[in-house]
Order: C-alpha cells, then sequence, then structure tokens
C-alpha cells in the first residue's frame, strides 16, 4: 500500500518552501485521502491519495495529513504507526519518522493531535489555508477539525493557497515529464493490445479488461475509468456490454498512470473490420487533420482558446467538403453550430490528475483570470483556455461525433439552418463517433509529443488490424 516511489527529499521541500512562501502567513492543511470502503469497512477500492498531497508530501497511504505552519516555519507530518494487527495481515511498514524522513520532515504527530493543532490555531485567529474538499470523509473531518458547518466549508477555501498551488503544478519540472512519459507509455502498449485483440464477437468489455490488465502488469492501474466502445458519439461512454461487429468503429479512451501517480491519457480510434470504410475514412482523416493543425500551433503565448477554434476551424472547412456543412466558416464557429458535431473541449491540463487540479476549479487551472470561459454550447466544455507557457503538459483530442439524439433536437429546433445540412446527416446517424488524442508538452520554442508513437495514421493503423486478421484480409 504505501508507495516506495518517490521524488528525492529536496524535491519535496523545495516545492513545500515555494508554497509557504507564496502563501505567506498562517497554516496550510493539507489532508491525505483515507481507504474508502465499498460495502463493507475492509472490503476498500483501489486506494489513491489526494494529488495535493503526493506533490508535497510524496507518500501514498491513508490515514495521513501535512501541517505547514508558515508562522513557526515548521512542517508536520500526522499519522500513526501501525499496529501489530495491521502488520499481521499487511506487512511490515516504515514508522511515521522514517516516512517524513523519506519527504524532508523534521516533525511527526499522532493523528488525533491534529485536532488540537487546529484548535489553537482557530483559537489565537490564525488563518487556516485549505483546498476545496472532494471527499464526503474529508468534508466531515474538516467540519469537526475547523467546528465549521459542512455547507460553511467551501466559503473558507482559501484562494491564496490555491493560486499557489496551482502556479506551481502547471509547470512541470524535467522530473514530472519523465514521469508522464512513463504513464503515455504505458498507455501506449495498453492501445497497442487492444488494436490487436479487436475483432467482430468480442465484447467491449473483455477489450477493457484487457487493457486494464496491462496496466496492471507493469504495475500500476487505470488513470480513470476505460471508455472503450463502439458507441463513440457518447462522450464519456464507460459501458462495455456491447459486442463489436463488422462495419462499426471502436474508440478507446483509457490510459495508465505512472508508478509515481502521474497520468497518462491518450485515444484512438479504428475499424472493427481490418480497414477503414470509405466514410469512416474520412472522418477519420480529418478529425487527424484537425489534431495535427492543432498540434503544430502549439508554442508559448498561444492561447489554447485559439488553438481550439483553429481545429473547429478545420473540421468546418471538411464537413463543408463532404455536404454536412454549408455557409460562411467564420459565420459557423461564431454562431456555436460546429458543436453538433465537436461538443466538448480541445483538451485539458495532464498531470497527477488526467484533469489535472480540477478539484479545485478550471477558472484557476484552464483559465487563470486570463480570459472568460463561454456559456456556449460545445465551447462551455473547453477546460483550459488561457495562454501556454513552457512546462505546460495537455492534451490534444479533437472529434466529430454523429449523435441522434442531439440532431434530431436540433433539427427539430430549426437551429443552424444556414450551416448544417440536416438531410445528409441521415446516412451517419449509426456513424458514432472519431477521436483522436496525444499527450503534449509546451517547450520553450514550441512543444514536443510525449510518449513512444502510437499508430495514428489511417495506414499505421490498418497495419495493426492487417496483421492480426490474416483471415479476414484479402
Amino acid at each position: 500500500m504505501i508507495n516506495n516511489h518517490l521524488f528525492d527529499a529536496a524535491t519535496y521541500a523545495a516545492r513545500r518552501a515555494r508554497l509557504q512562501k507564496e502563501v505567506g502567513s498562517g497554516i496550510i492543511l493539507l489532508p491525505g485521502n483515507d481507504d474508502s470502503p465499498m460495502n463493507y469497512l475492509d472490503n476498500t477500492y483501489p486506494y489513491r491519495q489526494d494529488s495535493h498531497f503526493l506533490y508535497f508530501a510524496g507518500i501514498s497511504q491513508p490515514g495521513l495529513a501535512l501541517v505547514i505552519d508558515i508562522d513557526e516555519n515548521t512542517t508536520t507530518l500526522f499519522g500513526d504507526d501501525l499496529s501489530i494487527d495491521y502488520i499481521v495481515w499487511m506487512g511490515p511498514q516504515p514508522s511515521m519518522a522514517e516516512l517524513a524522513h523519506q519527504i524532508g520532515v523534521t516533525h511527526t504527530a499522532p493523528y488525533a493531535a491534529l485536532t488540537d493543532k487546529l484548535r489553537a490555531a482557530k483559537a489565537g485567529q490564525r488563518n487556516i489555508h485549505y483546498l476545496p474538499p472532494y471527499r464526503g470523509d474529508n468534508s466531515i473531518r474538516l467540519s469537526r477539525w475547523l467546528d465549521k458547518p459542512l455547507d460553511q466549508l467551501a466559503a473558507g477555501v482559501s484562494e491564496s493557497l490555491i493560486k499557489a498551488i496551482v502556479a506551481q503544478r502547471v509547470i512541470k519540472s524535467d522530473e514530472e515529464v519523465a514521469e508522464l512519459e512513463k504513464a503515455v507509455n504505458f498507455t501506449g502498449d495498453m492501445h497497442l493490445a487492444v488494436m490487436k485483440a479487436a475483432k467482430p464477437g468480442i465484447t467491449e468489455a473483455a477489450l477493457a479488461g484487457i487493457a486494464a490488465g496491462i496496466a496492471q502488469a507493469h504495475g500500476t492501474q487505470p488513470g480513470y475509468s476505460i471508455i472503450l466502445t463502439i458507441n463513440g458519439q457518447t462522450l464519456h461512454n464507460h459501458y462495455h456490454g456491447n459486442t463489436l461487429t463488422s462495419g462499426k468503429l471502436v474508440l478507446g479512451d483509457f490510459g495508465a498512470d505512472s508508478h509515481m501517480f502521474y497520468a497518462g491519457d491518450i485515444t484512438r480510434t479504428f475499424p472493427v473490420d481490418p480497414i477503414f470504410t470509405s466514410r469512416q475514412r474520412d472522418i477519420y482523416n480529418l478529425v487527424l487533420q484537425m489534431q495535427l493543425s492543432a498540434i503544430d500551433a502549439l508554442k508559448p503565448g498561444v492561447r489554447y482558446y485559439d488553438v481550439h477554434l483553429l481545429s473547429a476551424r478545420v473540421m468546418v472547412e471538411g464537413l463543408k467538403s463532404l455536404g454536412l456543412m454549408k455557409g460562411d466558416t467564420d459565420e459557423a464557429i461564431a454562431s456555436g453550430a460546429f458543436a453538433l458535431f465537436f461538443p466538448h473541449g480541445l483538451g485539458h491540463m495532464l498531470g497527477l490528475d488526467v484533469h489535472d487540479m480540477e478539484d479545485v476549479g478550471e477558472q484557476y487551472v484552464g483559465y487563470a483570470g486570463e480570459l472568460e470561459r463561454s456559456k456556449q454550447f460545445g465551447l462551455k466544455s473547453l477546460r483550459l483556455g488561457r495562454a501556454l507557457q513552457p512546462g505546460f503538459v495537455l492534451t490534444v483530442e479533437p472529434g466529430v461525433y454523429f449523435i441522434p439524439e442531439l440532431m434530431d433536437l436540433w433539427e427539430q429546433q430549426g437551429k443552424y439552418l444556414d450551416f448544417i445540412n440536416y438531410d445528409k446527416l441521415q446516412a451517419y446517424r449509426d456513424f458514432g463517433g472519431v477521436r483522436i488524442e496525444d499527450n503534449v508538452l509546451i517547450t520553450a520554442t514550441g512543444h514536443r509529443i510525449l510518449g513512444n508513437p502510437i499508430p495514428k495514421t489511417i495506414a499505421e493503423v490498418e497495419e495493426v488490424r492487417k496483421a492480426h486478421f490474416p483471415l479476414l484480409v484479402g
């Protein structure tokens, strides 16, 4: 259970020192996560430590909290040495003092002592900085520690702590980039295994099991719920109950964590058959062009909002050439008509979280006060809009989807008749969707795609598919 993969103690000490300096005064409280039971206390979901705790303390173990007392210039790791009963069931574990030493912390205290520490700080009218809790048990603990009703916790969240943490975590160090690259390479193995195993008659569940098994074989786990479906028009489709049939596309959006919990997030789309049909080929090549154009535009100073619109422009022009859209391209984009086919954002920050730091609010991470988030359908789902900086790691994942329910609704409402050829869409009702995604580092002069190449062009995808369908080719 305890994570033995840590950066050097000096890395964590430097992160905490910078945080302490930028917050300025008071107490910083970073509670870790506890185990979460499925249906009774000892039957738990796979453990995942809080990402902020991991960033500043590194230890993947329940029952811990980190307190940085800025005014007293001390950092304390709160937690209890494990009992012999625990050791009998789970094996020997490092002591609290040993854990603290590994991350450059000299002070430890029993977990129960945290209550007195925080109550004394509150009595002294000291500022206690905490982040928005996203788990119910941590909310309850915060409420008890701070003597604050649950419905008032949100009002006490520290914006200065959020901004200081975001400012650090959005810029990935070389050692973090190396972890992300490991995660992407594990993820590439998952995708290649699925691409090889897919065939008519196999279930989505079997392919999802293959993907998860590859992650586990690397000694880690999927970083988020696996999307693996023949119904790619449903953006976050976690249902795996269908059987693959000839003529369909498979959309797989999944990724592995590195051993230090940095996430890979890759999407590939491929045909159930050994080769794409001509219609599949047209849409796939369009999405690939959208993605390559977007990646090519990435460099410091460019707003990701504008890259999203660039990708949308490529799509509109392509759909016009296929007879599915019409009219002025600029007007089609400004009006939001394009979102019928591209209803999500181009990408998001990536790091210790697959949607990095989404728990503290995308307005701080993806927009940072640089621009207002759109309220327009589709564009409002863009998680990252701000100007890019060296050290950002982000996803680039455009897609084109044919969602029958949305197509019918907009046609019934008479929406965007100047831009959408609804009569031509009927032939695409059963098409599904195509999404292609890579993970990209922003460098001082441009960008770099992370990880080993994963088959992406039609020729590359078909080469893999044909090699594993010898009876179906020719």
